[in-house]
């Protein structure tokens, strides 16, 4: 087993093609959460503004970004609005893509937690004469910060994940190194395990760290 991992991914330095392709779908998941973030944060807003045409828009974002399959709109955004238009960079399309598709399930996250703040305390904060914008970033976001966070990891783990889907427009990310690795040896098993491997490194040591992230900040928000 040893001289066939390494006749597969240590000779010819095809272990090259997995550290590149893991660090593609790092780039791509952080640069896409970052994206996902800001835009569903907006969206969110837009949901809870009470302005019927914001609601309309976040809606329509939300309802079909988050019906369609991520490979289809991954394919739809470089075959039919970037192609045309010039844009070839396939890592760059990735990463819009994946930061659009990820900001309809952010918004959704960030909606729930500002909406699972007691309305007593948007009350209190227009008492105490701030004004609505005031009052959601002083009091009801850092409230709603608490209730997220568990799901918003989840989110980015989640995302990491589906980056092996980037393959469909030749990025190349993990999951499209081992393809090529496999390719090359005809053996399945070790690329595709070894691959398999480093996801269930990644999820499980991120699962880690959100959840001491998350015990620390819940006892200092205790004192």
């Amino acid at each position: 087993m040893i001289q066939a991992f390494y006749d597969t991914i240590i000779s010819g330095s095809r272990w090259v093609l997995i550290a590149r392709g893991l660090g593609t779908t790092l780039l791509i998941s952080l640069c896409a959460i970052i994206i996902g973030t800001i835009l569903g944060w907006l969206i969110a807003i837009f949901k809870i503004s009470g302005i019927k045409p914001l609601q309309i828009i976040g809606e329509i974002y939300t309802t079909v970004l988050r019906g369609i399959p991520l490979a289809t709109q991954l394919m739809i955004f470089y075959f039919v609005i970037f192609l045309p238009i010039g844009l070839t960079n396939n890592l760059i399309v990735a990463i819009i893509a994946y930061g659009i598709n990820s900001g309809a399930y952010c918004a959704e996250i960030f909606r729930s937690g500002i909406q699972s703040v007691d309305p007593g305390q948007t009350e209190a904060g227009r008492s105490l004469g701030l004004s609505k914008a005031q009052t959601l970033l002083h009091i009801v976001f850092p409230q709603a910060f608490k209730a997220i966070l568990p799901t918003y990891a989840s989110e980015y783990i989640v995302l990491i994940k589906e980056t092996s889907v980037a393959s469909f427009i030749a990025v190349m990310d993990l999951t499209n190194a081992g393809d090529k690795i496999r390719n090359a040896t005809y053996n399945a098993w070790i690329p595709l395990l070894s691959c398999a491997a480093i996801y269930l490194i990644l999820t499980c040591g991120l699962t880690k760290i959100f959840s001491i992230a998350e015990k620390r900040f819940a006892r200092s928000n205790s004192r």
